[in-house]
């Protein structure tokens, strides 16, 4: 099988159920930001992430294939074999959260992307989040979208803020707290 196939040179791409679009909707921006975020995440944990990090990361890995896969589907149709996002998976990411919160200190200040290496790169996956989260919102405005991917990515980026910081931890390296001109 050839992986190129010649029919996206002239701008447009296929989505599940054989509509063609345009690649500058905002259908297609929404999942290509997704599927970014699916790669971004996927150098975190090439990079080095604890373990448990790591496992919570290869599930989200995983669901964010089906919501770029719902993303990709024409209106009105259904992605083959894909599984819906659904509470349960929002359920999980609150779990995560709220796991990785009682494993931390409490925040005093803002802090600042960075630390070692693997938290620099879940900071990174977080901005990314955010920016798939309002592609979806703007796709949202304009079409039919099920609110619990929104929701998804909303909790997904405050998973990887605190992920983030739980990676600094077991590195030994403090959070990066933000000080204001005020303060310097």
């Amino acid at each position: 099988m050839k992986i190129y196939t010649k029919t996206g040179d002239r701008g447009q791409t296929g989505l599940f159920g054989g509509a063609r679009v345009s690649k500058a909707t905002a259908r297609v921006r929404a999942y290509g930001d997704v599927d970014e975020l699916n790669s971004v995440l996927g150098v975190a944990r090439a990079g080095g992430v604890p373990t448990p990090v790591d496992a919570v990361l290869s599930i989200v890995q995983s669901e964010l294939f089906d919501v770029g896969a719902e993303l990709a589907t024409a209106p009105g149709r259904s992605a083959q074999g894909f599984a819906p996002i659904d509470e349960r998976a929002i359920e999980r990411l609150e779990r995560a959260i709220d796991e990785a919160v009682a494993a931390l200190p409490p925040l005093k200040s803002f802090i600042l992307p960075g630390g070692c290496l693997g938290a620099a790169q879940l900071h990174v996956a977080r901005t990314v989040c955010r920016r798939a989260e309002r592609s979806v919102v703007a796709l949202a405005d304009d079409e039919v979208v099920r609110d619990t991917l929104v929701v998804y990515l909303n909790r997904l980026s405050d998973l990887l803020f605190v992920l983030a910081r739980l990676t600094n931890q077991e590195a030994g390296c403090p959070d990066v707290e933000w000080r204001g001109r005020a303060h310097q």
